[in-house]
């Protein structure tokens, strides 16, 4: 049987309640005891997990009942509770937000599912006893829900804190465990209803240090952690096959990953590897030129808009990406992979940065949201990838739009059954053996992408040693250098 995991939920009443600074700062305090907790965050994001590695030193997982069976969520909360010494997971928005009435995808729900300890996490400004009222709702709201404690945060002043601890105490018997002040400045800056990413942060390890000492000062860790340990044991491991050996070398996958470029799930990364990949990090705004044991490229998500100057000016390796997708190169690119294959970005301040080119599109963007949630597509069109009438789950959160929308003469992977896509209910550019689209996928709710992307890789490696007199690595250009590593080498933040 497997041994008893501690495991603690933060959830709220809202979105930017403070949830994501507290569970930061309890990550950073509990790290700094020497204790491992592994993160974890409910629902499609990239931004929060990232700083949930920088502050737990160690990687984050996400949990998203709407692109995961239930019984994968299980499996990789079971796989780290074996050598963690706790498990902390942040939630989304409110605590019964969902998808409909009935609150389908909810953090509460996952809260159920997982038999995790829920501490709510309640902004107190300009209320005192009516706080209690909300409390006491979310607690008759589902009575199945494991509600054990409150943190207060945004305290005016000693007596604002008294009498909401009393209230608390008396009406909703839950136990308060911290109370955070009214802050003069935000800790972590945001930007498109999100954190900055800790890449572009030009001080996070002390912004997360901040946290940490906020947590240390105002939290009762030593109580939170006995709320952590009363969640009952894990079900049992169902037996499970061992994964065939695999044959040969593994193919070589660049990874581009910079600060231009940061939104990768961990469990993307390591199905790829699972598959029989060697992954290797490119940099694009400094590399001058791609590896030439390349196989195949994977270009994630993140704000090539804000460096789109950067990215423009490193032209030879615009250039070699072109070339060796001409070449036949495999390449898999979401959303700002999408972007940055494009023939330019437009900024908001009406510049035009070319890019790759290997798309006649450029994208323009937006002061709002051209695209928002999850998606479902249909695979349409032949493609490298995917098989054709099968269908994806993913999400989709871009401020871009592509100009001009792609006539119906284009070709494209996808139709969109749910979600934005590119206009006209399609996403997935196609060119060769590249596919790009605003839709990120999750490996564990899409588990034939990363088989996919190693076998299209495999082909191209083939292909490439039957014909080894052909270079197709361009000669590096001066002031440039070739900026890639193993994966997992050197630090993950600069």
């Amino acid at each position: 049987m497997d041994r008893p995991c501690p495991r603690l939920l933060l959830a709220a009443l809202r979105g930017g309640a403070g949830k994501t600074t507290l569970t930061l700062g309890l990550l950073a305090a509990w790290h700094r005891q020497g204790r491992v907790v592994v993160p974890f965050k409910k629902g499609p994001d990239y931004i929060d997990p990232a700083w949930h590695a920088l502050a737990a030193g160690r990687p984050s997982h996400n949990l998203d009942p709407f692109l995961m069976e239930g019984a994968q969520m299980m499996a990789v909360v079971r796989r780290h509770a074996r050598t963690a010494d706790c498990l902390l997971i942040e939630g989304n928005r409110g605590l019964y937000d969902g998808l409909d009435a009935e609150g389908t995808y909810s953090t509460a729900e996952l809260a159920k599912f997982l038999a995790v300890p829920v501490v709510l996490v309640v902004d107190c400004t300009m209320a005192t006893r009516t706080v209690a009222a909300l409390v006491l709702g979310c607690q008759h709201f589902d009575p199945q829900v494991p509600l054990r404690g409150v943190i207060l945060n945004q305290i005016a002043r000693p007596r604002h804190e008294a009498i909401l601890r009393r209230s608390i105490e008396r009406y909703c018997g839950l136990p308060v465990l911290g109370a955070l002040p009214r802050l003069q400045c935000a800790v972590f800056p945001e930007r498109h209803m999100g954190l900055v990413p800790p890449q572009e942060h030009a001080a996070a390890r002390r912004a997360v240090a901040t946290a940490r000492e906020l947590a240390e000062k105002y939290l009762d860790l030593e109580g939170l952690w006995q709320v952590a340990a009363q969640a009952p044991p894990l079900p049992p491991d169902p037996l499970i096959e061992a994964p065939a050996d695999r044959e040969g070398e593994p193919v070589t996958i660049g990874i581009i990953r910079d600060s231009a470029f940061q939104f990768y799930y961990t469990e993307n990364l390591e199905a790829l590897a699972a598959a029989g990949a060697r992954l290797v990090e490119l940099n694009a705004l400094e590399a001058a030129a791609l590896p030439p044991e390349l196989d195949a490229l994977y270009i994630g998500g993140g704000f090539p808009e804000t460096h789109a100057q950067a990215l423009s000016g490193n032209v030879r390796f615009r250039e070699e990406i072109r070339q060796r997708a001409e070449a036949g190169l495999p390449i898999y690119a979401e959303c700002g992979g999408l972007m940055y294959l494009g023939a330019a970005i437009r900024t908001l301040e009406g510049e035009r940065f070319p890019m790759v080119g290997i798309f006649p599109f450029d994208f323009v963007m937006g002061r709002k949201p051209q695209g928002h949630g999850y998606t479902i597509l249909e695979v349409a069109t032949d493609n490298p990838f995917f098989p054709v009438g099968s269908r994806l789950k993913g999400h989709e959160f871009h401020y871009s739009r592509i100009h001009p929308e792609p006539g119906p003469g284009e070709r494209l992977a996808f139709r969109v059954i749910r979600g934005a896509g590119m206009g006209g209910q399609r996403d997935g550019l196609l060119y060769k053996n590249v596919l790009a689209t605003y839709t990120h996928l999750h490996a564990l709710g899409a588990p034939q992408w990363a088989p996919a992307l190693v076998a299209r890789a495999l082909g191209y490696r083939r292909a490439r040693l039957a014909r080894p007199d052909q270079d197709l690595a361009l000669p590096e250009e001066p002031g440039l250098r070739a900026s890639h590593r193993p994966l997992g080498e050197g630090p993950l933040f600069h």
